[in-house]
């Protein structure tokens, strides 16, 4: 009975639920105090349960659509434009990665511009992109791109140079050629850091999509977002696309954790010994 007690204690799920629970009863306490002030536009902080009613309510708020409807048709462009600008930045921030390593000269050169790509803010970067390449759409993946491959890039830097020396003289001593250094000892030694990486940047392409659908529209939950805000359409999209958004975002980091828990050999190796321990 004790050995439950304690594994119910130290699961994650229940961390978890507790923090939910407590998120939602802070909310509901300001929920209760806005509605008391009497503000204009009255209850601009709704209370849960007419959040989670406005996502099951059929009446339509725009085009004959549903707030449910005007969400999930929105987020189908947006998270297709943050998918592919996370995956394209992935790609460029892992290969950036293997080549500053490989390269004292492209570190040198590479470092700073990362520097100041990430100083650079979301809503400056946008109208310095469509200038560019005079595109919605492909502006909206660039930044979304760009937004990962830094994260992705630095983390999977550090892993790299997080290898100790002796493995080094190991490789060395057996005549291992550059390229076997790389792909048995380096890359399989980085998988954490550039998962760690990952989960940075898979909320934050989908943040910066939204953001800048707020600036350039042409659909998306930011400018549904937007729309809402300026009372264009029922006030509840914006609350149901704040809450799609939070959901989305953890659950796209949360798969990052899954992928690294099905790949990465340190976390094959982590849950045997963990059986192994729980069996004895």
């Amino acid at each position: 009975m004790m050995k439950i007690i304690k594994k119910i204690k130290s699961s994650k799920a229940l961390v978890t639920l507790v923090w939910v629970l407590g998120i939602l009863v802070i909310w509901e306490i300001f929920a209760f105090v806005v509605a008391a002030t009497k503000r204009t536009p009255e209850n601009i902080m709704p209370h849960i349960w007419q959040i989670a009613y406005s996502f099951i309510d059929p009446k339509p708020v725009a085009n004959g659509m549903s707030c449910l409807q005007v969400v999930l048709v929105n987020a189908g462009q947006t998270l297709s434009r943050a998918g592919q600008g996370f995956l394209i930045g992935t790609l460029i921030g892992f290969g950036l990665a293997i080549l500053m390593k490989l390269s004292n000269t492209v570190n040198k050169i590479a470092a700073p511009y990362l520097m100041l790509i990430q100083l650079i803010p979301i809503l400056g970067m946008a109208p310095i992109i469509l200038a560019m390449t005079h595109d919605i759409g492909s502006s909206r993946i660039i930044i979304a791109a760009i937004l990962t491959f830094y994260p992705v890039a630095t983390n999977t830097l550090a892993g790299l140079n997080s290898v100790e020396r002796q493995k080094y003289e190991l490789m060395y001593s057996y005549a291992a050629k550059k390229s076997t250094v790389y792909f048995k000892m380096l890359i399989p030694s980085c998988i954490p850091y550039f998962f760690t990486g990952l989960k940075i940047a898979a909320p934050m392409a989908i943040t910066a999509s939204i953001l800048v659908d707020t600036l350039q529209g042409d659909g998306g939950l930011g400018c549904m977002l937007s729309q809402s805000l300026k009372h264009a359409m029922s006030i509840y999209v914006f609350w149901d696309i704040v809450v799609f958004s939070a959901v989305i975002g953890v659950l796209s980091c949360s798969l990052m954790g899954w992928i690294e828990n099905g790949v990465s050999p340190l976390k094959r190796i982590e849950r045997k010994s963990k059986k192994k321990k729980e069996a004895v």
